[in-house]
């Protein structure tokens, strides 16, 4: 079974818009918790690329 672990800048007080990130022995998962069976495989380095700009200075 898959474990969820949701994120901590997740907005609502219900938690229904966030995203989701899960650990197999394969790979990473991303989804977001409002259309969950739609998964994102994801390896290290790309998680880590996506983190990286998202939290860019868009100047």
């Amino acid at each position: 079974m898959i474990e969820w672990q949701k994120s901590t800048f997740s907005s609502g007080s219900d938690g229904s818009s966030c995203v989701e990130l899960a650990y197999t022995e394969a790979s990473l998962l991303l989804r977001e918790s409002d259309d969950p069976t739609r998964i994102l495989p994801v390896t290290c380095t790309g998680l880590a690329g996506l983190l990286r700009r998202l939290g860019a200075d868009p100047q």
